[in-house]
């Protein structure tokens, strides 16, 4: 398996500034060749570390979530990683390697690696290896259901975890590393494959807002009224109802990490 990360560096004086990047009200296609060095951002209480802030709370954007590409290098990190007190985390080790503690819990983490972190659990993040460290990381305030516990830490990889193929089909599983009927958990962050020539055979329509960056492969992805070819590195968000749909293409796995928010009712009210 192989797992994308924002290229970083700065393209050539010679490269047309033309891009495919689009932002709409529906949804937002950001590529990979975007993510250059010149807009990462610095994080407080981290040390030998960058970030790349590809989502967050916004007007006309993401409501629900922020998504970070982060690299630290060796001897970086942070023993608080996290200033929301109310903020759960789930992480996805994209290269190098985690040293992860989760209360007094102490995990390596490798390339596949995934953890769910609950909110108000305290956790700390070091490379103690020679090669820098680069992972996902999605961030979102845990919404608290009558009746129903807050959930426990998940620590498990790609590897460890079967995917579950999609009813009446082979070419097309969702890595869930959480159980969907596990009402404590209020997000989901899953990795979705396609075979080559795998498709959504609809155009799904759903409250669920959702974020996608592309681990691996490459597809035709349906975004609103919009076709969009998508290949390692892209990220993709989609605002709720927004129409979607996939058809895998190229000789290799399409697969895409994904974030939606699930299980809670909708607020009757809009944020102020």
């Amino acid at each position: 398996m192989s797992y994308a990360f924002p290229p970083g560096g700065l393209p050539d004086q010679s490269v047309s500034p033309d891009g495919k990047a689009i932002f709409t009200t529906a949804y937002a296609f950001i590529p990979a060749n975007t993510m250059r060095d010149i807009v990462t951002s610095n994080l407080p209480g981290w040390e030998g570390t960058r970030a790349w802030i590809i989502a967050r709370p916004l007007s006309g954007f993401a409501e629900t979530f922020a998504q970070y590409a982060v690299e630290v290098l060796p001897g970086g990190g942070s023993r608080t990683p996290e200033p929301d007190p109310e903020a759960e985390a789930a992480i996805l080790v994209a290269n190098g390697q985690m040293t992860l503690s989760i209360g007094d819990e102490v995990h390596t983490l490798k390339p596949g690696g995934f953890a769910y972190i609950p909110s108000g659990t305290p956790w700390t993040i070091a490379n103690s290896d020679r090669d820098p460290l680069q992972f996902h990381w999605i961030r979102k305030r845990y919404q608290e259901a009558p009746g129903v516990d807050r959930p426990s830490a998940i620590v498990t990889s790609d590897a460890q975890v079967a995917p579950t193929p999609m009813p009446d089909t082979d070419n097309w599983a969702t890595t869930r590393f959480v159980d969907p009927s596990d009402l404590r958990h209020d997000m989901h962050a899953n990795i979705v494959t396609f075979q080559p020539g795998g498709l959504i055979p609809f155009a799904e329509t759903h409250v669920m807002e959702h974020g996608l960056y592309v681990l691996q492969g490459t597809a035709r992805y349906l975004l609103n009224t919009d076709w969009v070819e998508v290949g390692p590195g892209d990220f993709m968000w989609l605002r709720a109802f927004c129409p979607q749909a996939c058809v895998a293409t190229g000789s290799e796995p399409f697969r895409y990490l994904l974030y939606k928010d699930v299980n809670r009712h909708p607020a009757l009210t809009l944020a102020s």
